[in-house]
């Protein structure tokens, strides 16, 4: 007896119905509201702390402060407390001649180490040479100071700054007498140089070892030489963390206390010359604070500097990270 042949029609099984009202789909417990509205919170806390610290920083040095008591003439070149003279502009002009020259030789060195650690010392001697450039960064700055204070002053008295004097007097700046003690502006912008040059340095080498490895080998398989790939591929493409070594390294040395109360000599002058003692804002804050207990007014001056001081370092901050932010519309040139 044969089997029955399969109707392909009739034995066809039937197609699930879909879910309805009365069967509903499984779906997860829901959440107390509670539980909601904290699981959405707590990720905004660590990113709201950095904030609500600067808020509270800048409201107590402005509670402190009053900006009512000074005036323009905050800005003026006289400070002299007890005459009532509050002017802050010699110590305005002192940060900026030791923070912008420190910057320059920072970032100057800065580019040569990153560029000779990344594109010629053998991949043997850059991991001897780099941790000492990256130690420099966790020596603290009043090691800096006595260093700089007890060893450094005396040769930059004796030598340094007499033969400076001798071939480059006739220049402007370079003119003024020495200083047999050694401290004053050359050695403040010595030391900030070497305090920028970690972050500087850092920072530079990390941007150009992110380069591609192909452009590396593209630009030297049609002939160019390792300078000529490093300068216009591999500083391009990099520009973007050079420029913000740039701007940490200007705040950096920009802010910096101990070390340049230490080797400026704490004059409210005005300099003259590379070889005159002068004074910081942040030195400046450092060096009074004492004298600012027990007397409302001078604490108020120096919170007021301390709000100066502030917006100038979150004014580079945020000019820095807009003319970053314009690099990365832009698109980087090739070989």
């Amino acid at each position: 007896m044969s089997s029955p042949v399969p109707d392909p029609v009739r034995d066809r099984q039937p197609i699930p119905a879909a879910a309805g009202p009365s069967s509903p789909v499984p779906s997860a417990p829901a959440r107390a509201p509670f539980a909601r509205v904290l699981s959405g919170i707590v990720p905004y806390l660590p990113a709201a702390v950095p904030a609500v610290m600067l808020i509270i920083i800048v409201v107590a040095l402005v509670h402190a402060s009053g900006f009512t008591n000074f005036g323009l003439q905050f800005f003026s070149l006289h400070f002299d407390p007890p005459v009532d003279q509050w002017g802050i502009a010699v110590f305005l002009i002192g940060s900026f001649l030791v923070a912008v020259p420190a910057l320059f030789f920072s970032m100057l060195f800065g580019v040569g180490l990153a560029v000779a650690s990344t594109a010629y010392l053998p991949k043997l001697v850059t991991q001897v040479l780099d941790p000492f450039v990256d130690l420099l960064a966790g020596i603290p700055s009043v090691v800096y100071g006595i260093w700089a204070f007890i060893i450094v002053a005396p040769y930059f008295g004796s030598t340094v700054e007499p033969t400076i004097h001798a071939y480059l007097g006739f220049l402007p700046g370079f003119s003024g007498p020495t200083q047999s003690g050694g401290t004053g502006i050359m050695l403040a912008v010595f030391i900030l140089t070497l305090m920028a040059l970690p972050i500087t340095t850092l920072l530079i080498r990390d941007s150009l070892r992110a380069v591609p490895k192909d452009l590396w080998e593209s630009g030297l398989a049609l002939g160019a030489t390792r300078w000529e790939v490093v300068r216009r591929v591999a500083i391009p493409y990099a520009r973007r963390g050079i420029f913000s070594a740039a701007f940490l390294g200007f705040g950096r040395a920009f802010g910096e206390t101990v070390a340049v109360a230490m080797v400026l000599g704490s004059a409210t002058v005005l300099p003259s010359s590379v070889y005159a003692i002068g004074n910081t804002m942040a030195a400046e804050m450092f060096e009074l604070l004492d004298s600012a207990y027990g007397n409302s007014q001078f604490l108020a001056a120096l919170s007021e500097m301390a709000v100066v001081l502030l917006i100038i370092s979150l004014v580079v901050n945020v000019v820095g990270r807009r003319f970053i932010s314009r690099l990365y519309k832009e698109q980087v040139a090739g070989l």
